[in-house]
């Protein structure tokens, strides 16, 4: 599952071909939250609220990026990366 942004100890995935909808995966140390973009909303899962309020920005930020990507995986394309929260 390539990584597509790294910040604040969160590691943002999108798995090869995933189910519907289309979303990303955020890891930050043993949790795990899966967010459907566009507007993002949490699918699945779950992270600490400050680390959830700033997987939430950052998706807020990149709407298109992620879509890009989405597609991308979809057709088993490489993922291109997407700049972090600063």
């Amino acid at each position: 599952m390539p990584t597509i942004s790294s910040f604040h100890g969160v590691d943002v995935c999108m798995y090869f071909k995933d189910h519907l909808p289309p979303h990303f995966h955020a890891f930050h140390g043993d949790d795990e939250v899966l967010v459907s973009f566009n507007p993002p909303a949490v699918y699945r899962g779950s992270l600490p609220n400050k680390v959830l309020k700033k997987v939430m920005e950052w998706a807020a930020l990149y709407p298109k990026e992620l879509d890009d990507d989405w597609q991308r995986a979809k057709n088993g394309q490489p993922l291109l990366p997407i700049p972090p929260l600063q």
